[in-house]
């Protein structure tokens, strides 16, 4: 292995773009937010904040291309493993549910809102748990016919 190969594993340096560089990318973006809004936080403390959910929405709709490359092979393999199309459909708007749950849950915390944000987590939740309960259904009438009687 010559020493650039070497170099590039032990860095994480990829040439070509990639997750590696993306999220260098991403932590600098938030560090120099981060930073800036320590400095402005003083003199504007609602700048500062609106700064912080600016650069949270950015590096959001950053990875929205992220996120379309997984649903698509997600779909591609669901298609070729023959599964009922439906079931990935939930599990996707479930895991969609709970980023954005989570998403919001962390901007109204740095907003200083803990009850409110308590509140989108339940929220969530529930929500998550009703759109479940058709795939638990179907889980569970799958583990009935297999058990003998």
């Amino acid at each position: 292995m010559t020493s650039s190969k070497k170099l590039n594993q032990y860095f994480y340096i990829n040439r070509g773009g990639g997750p590696k560089i993306e999220i260098i990318k991403i932590v600098g973006i938030a560090l120099v937010a981060t930073f800036l809004a320590l400095i402005v936080k003083e003199q504007k403390p609602n700048f500062a904040f609106l700064l912080i959910v600016f650069v949270g929405c950015v590096i959001f709709l950053f990875l929205v291309d992220k996120i379309y490359e997984i649903i698509h092979m997600l779909e591609k393999l669901a298609v070729n493993a023959k599964v009922n199309m439906v079931y990935i459909e939930t599990i996707l708007k479930i895991i969609g549910i709970a980023y954005i749950a989570e998403f919001a849950t962390q901007i109204t915390k740095d907003a200083g809102q803990g009850a409110l944000s308590s509140k989108i987590e339940l929220a969530g939740k529930i929500i998550i748990l009703a759109m479940a309960i058709p795939i638990l259904t179907v889980l569970i009438e799958t583990i009935i016919k297999l058990i003998p009687s």
